[in-house]
């Protein structure tokens, strides 16, 4: 699930930096994960980093603490389970007060951070596979608008339930999304394309979380995946169209 958004000078990161793969997933390559922790162009000059559930596919937290103390004006946003996790490898206050914990019930809509030119807002939707897994787990929706002008979500490890998206059910109709992030398994259940379509309304939905084993090209991929837009392989990238 990690991804880049950028507008301008503007730039932010969800789940950039992540160790554990499972032999399923492509992990972040050495040198990109190197350049990404040192500021190197594509990734210089980022404005904050979004941390969607304390999972190892998604967040090492030795990585974004080398990540924090190598590029000293991040902010970090995660779920407190999370946040606490990196808070306990470091006692600097300069790197503490960066670290922003969100601790949220679920289907409970998060109070709007303005900063500098992010407007954040956040959800936290059960984990993939509520009630019987992960039911523990914080994972935070994170709805970004960068420049006053493109709202991009992330959507995390999110189940598709409809429960999970009718207990707060205005706020997804609050703010028009450009570009919706979820996680590949939206696309290949009624319900989980019920949710994007009915109650998100995203202009574009890109799937993430994609094991590797699904091809690069469309073509190639299972029939019920080959209309959808998905991230395959590390580095691609999108541009996002904003209507009027």
């Amino acid at each position: 699930m990690g991804v880049m958004i950028e507008r301008g000078s503007t730039k932010v990161l969800f789940d950039p930096l992540f160790k554990t793969h499972f032999d399923i997933y492509d992990p972040v390559p050495t040198n990109m994960a190197a350049a990404l922790i040192a500021g190197a162009q594509p990734w210089d000059g980022i404005d904050a980093v979004f941390i969607s559930h304390y999972h190892g596919d998604h967040v090492d937290p030795e990585m974004v603490l080398a990540l924090l103390r190598a590029q000293t004006t991040i902010r970090l946003f995660a779920p407190e389970q999370a946040a606490s996790a990196i808070r306990k490898l470091v006692s600097d206050a300069r790197v503490l007060e960066r670290v922003h914990g969100l601790v949220l019930a679920n289907g409970e809509a998060a109070v709007d951070i303005e900063l500098d030119s992010l407007l954040i807002e956040a959800t936290r939707v059960p984990h993939a596979g509520w009630p019987n897994r992960h039911s523990h787990v914080e994972n935070l929706v994170f709805r970004v608008t960068l420049d006053s002008t493109t709202t991009v979500m992330h959507l995390g490890d999110a189940d598709t339930g409809h429960e999970h998206y009718d207990t707060a059910s205005g706020y997804w109709q609050e703010r028009r999304t450009h570009l919706a992030m979820p996680p590949y398994w939206f696309f290949l259940s009624e319900e989980g394309r019920e949710v994007l379509n009915g109650r998100i309304q995203p202009d574009h939905a890109i799937g993430m979380h994609v094991p590797s084993e699904v091809p690069d090209q469309a073509a190639d991929r299972p029939e019920e995946i080959r209309e959808f837009d998905l991230f395959t392989k590390p580095g691609e990238s999108r541009k996002i169209l904003v209507k009027d």
